[in-house]
Formats: structure tokens, C-alpha cells, sequence
């Protein structure tokens, strides 16, 4: 019995469709998902792959099965059948990849508005000038160092001196040797802001990091606890805000596991917020190239319980106070100054209490 060919297009349909689907949600090529946010770019990814998978093994069937089917038999010397075009095919071979594009579009423009992606402040809610339309590249790349002249406020001025009221931070950046660049969003210029999911919009953050990178190292302070660290703790199911700066040159934060990326740039101060799900440690890398030593550049993030995290903290203001303790020489008795710096300075043959008294002034 002949299968009739439209039955087969139909089971071959539904075999690609179930192949596709079945390797979209099961490629393995992603990292543990450990932020709220990871959730939303793996469902948009899953649905690429499926569509790509189905796409690719539909063509390439179809290259394999032509290429057996209409070979030259042999000993057949004849000219093959002149095709000028198929006016249909060629509609619809262009239909479908539009269509896919489109839909694809307006699904990465809800991930990425679900994601605090469209914030309210940043550069997509500016026009672009007529100016700026018409500004060659390389004016435009000039612009990155120096944005033009505006009576707005800078705001990334006001972020930064937002963030050095906390001594912790102003202890380890320079901002006085970089000067704050003001956004120029008509120019499409402004500092990239991960901001808060449309949910959880005019909401504080329950916990705000300010990060500072430098060659070639992360540090994170707390400014809420007063607690300086090299790596980020955080606790689970808690909205995270990383307020960023850079001492030096461009730095990245990335987190493949939260698969989230934010530029931390020099001049000016980028923000990141995301909600870890997942305990765990992560690795933390800078993915732009900072210079000779940039694949040292990388850390850890924490994501732990609450009540692991209150520990942490508390650990962390214990070991700074006995740090402080151990590194200031105190002289607990009524010893006068030569007879407290004696036994410190016999190592070093100074045993005259005219010299000692000369060191101590």
C-alpha cells in the first residue's frame, strides 16, 4: 500500500515539531538558573533553540533528501529542467522568517520590559535629537567621553555623591579623580540601568551593594551594615540593587547563573537589580577587557538563607572590629613612652630613650 505523500508531509511535521520542542527544553547548554531573572531569559532561549532546531533539520532534510532524489542516474548526460523561479515558494520562504523575527521581537521586548529593562529614567523613554540623527559615528563615539552641554541635572553626579556618603565606599573610590559625566539621552547616551521589574516599580530595594571595580578586582560595600568585602553575599528571595562605578577603566558584571551582564564604567554609575532564587555559590567575572591581568578579575557570589546572611554580616563587623583592635598599639598600663616602645625597638638596636623620645615626636 502507497502512502499518499500528504501523509507523510504530516507525519514528518509532527516528528520535526516534537524533535524541536523536546530539544528546546532539554539542550543542557545553560548554566543552573539561580535568579528570577535567569527564568525569563531561558524561557526566551528555549523558545529560539526550538524554532532554530526545527528550522535547521527542516532545511537540512531537505538539502539531503534532494540531493539523493534528484542525482544524476547514470549515464544520463541530459540537461537538468530549466526552473526560473517559483513565485509562491519564494513568498513564503520570506513570509515565515519575517514572521518568526517579529514574534520573536516582541517576545525579547517583554523579557527584557519584564526584567526592569525599560526604566523610566534611562535612555528609551528620551527621543533621539534630529542632531543626533544625523551625527556621523565617530562624532557620536566622541560623545561617549564627553556628553554635550545640558541645563538637566547629572544625574550620575548625584548617584555618586549618594554613594560616598558611605565611608566604606568613599574609602575605596576615587571620585575625585573621575569626573561624573552627565547622560545625554537625546543623544542615546546614558548610563546603562537594569531597573526594578514593572511589579516592583517605585518599591525600594530590600538590599542595596555598592560595587566598585578596579584593576583587577570587585569590591562590595554595604552601607546599610558598614561591612567591606571581596565577594557578594546576598540572601535568597531578596530584591538585590548593585549600584556601580568604576576607579580605572571598563569593567562588566556578569553572572551566568543569574544571566545577567551590567557595564561598570568609569565616570559614570550603572545599576543592576535581580532577586536570587537559588542557594549556592557563583561565580562573578569581568567580562570586558580591563587590561593584562583581566582573566584574574573574577569572585564569588553568596546566595544563602536569611539567617545565614544576618550571620555573615555579623561575622564580618566582628572581624573588622578585631582587625582594628589588633592593628592599633595600645598601652593598657602607666608606662611612660620610652619604657612601652622598648621592647619594640631593641630589634631594631635602638636603645637610646633620646632616640625613642625623637620617634615618638
Amino acid at each position: 500500500m502507497k502512502i499518499p505523500s500528504s501523509i507523510w508531509t504530516l507525519l514528518i511535521g509532527i516528528l520535526l515539531t516534537l524533535v524541536s520542542l523536546w530539544y528546546g527544553q532539554n539542550h543542557g547548554l545553560l548554566p543552573t538558573a539561580a535568579s528570577s531573572e535567569a527564568f525569563l531569559i531561558d524561557g526566551l532561549f528555549n523558545t529560539m533553540m526550538t524554532v532554530s532546531v526545527g528550522i535547521f533539520v527542516l532545511v537540512e532534510g531537505i538539502l539531503i533528501y534532494s540531493a539523493f532524489k534528484y542525482r544524476r542516474k547514470a549515464g544520463d548526460e541530459t540537461d537538468g529542467a530549466p526552473v526560473h523561479g517559483n513565485v509562491p515558494l519564494e513568498i513564503l520562504w520570506t513570509a515565515i522568517p519575517a514572521i518568526i523575527v517579529i514574534g520573536i521581537s516582541v517576545y525579547s521586548f517583554e523579557v527584557y520590559n519584564d526584567m526592569g529593562g525599560f526604566d523610566p529614567h534611562a535612555a528609551h523613554a528620551a527621543p533621539m535629537s534630529p542632531e543626533a540623527m544625523k551625527m556621523p559615528g565617530a562624532a557620536i563615539a566622541a560623545t561617549l567621553n564627553d556628553t554635550p552641554p545640558t541645563d538637566q541635572p547629572n544625574r550620575n553626579q548625584e548617584q555618586s555623591d549618594e554613594a560616598n556618603l558611605d565611608p566604606a565606599t568613599a574609602a575605596v573610590r576615587n571620585a575625585d579623580q573621575i569626573p561624573q559625566k552627565n547622560d545625554a539621552p537625546g543623544m542615546g547616551i546614558s548610563s546603562p540601568r537594569l531597573g526594578a521589574t514593572p511589579d516592583k516599580e517605585g518599591k525600594a530595594p530590600e538590599l542595596v551593594v555598592n560595587v566598585t571595580g578596579l584593576q583587577y578586582a570587585f569590591i562590595f560595600t554595604y552601607p546599610e551594615a558598614g561591612v567591606t568585602s571581596g565577594e557578594l553575599h546576598v540572601p535568597i528571595g531578596r530584591e538585590v540593587k548593585l549600584e556601580m562605578s568604576a576607579n580605572d577603566v571598563i569593567h562588566a558584571f556578569w553572572v551566568p547563573e543569574f544571566r545577567l551582564k551590567q557595564d561598570i564604567i568609569p565616570g559614570r554609575q550603572t545599576e543592576i537589580r535581580f532577586t536570587p532564587q537559588k542557594e549556592g555559590d557563583y561565580p562573578l567575572i569581568c567580562a570586558e577587557l580591563c587590561g593584562p591581568y583581566h582573566g584574574a578579575m573574577h569572585t564569588t557570589v553568596v546566595v544563602q538563607t536569611k539567617q545565614e546572611y544576618d550571620n555573615w554580616i555579623q561575622e564580618q563587623l566582628v572581624a573588622s572590629r578585631e582587625t582594628l583592635n589588633q592593628a592599633v598599639a595600645m598601652n593598657p598600663t602607666d608606662k611612660s613612652v620610652s619604657d612601652f616602645l622598648a621592647p619594640y625597638t631593641q630589634h631594631m638596636g635602638i636603645e637610646s630613650n633620646e632616640v625613642l623620645h625623637q620617634i615618638h615626636h
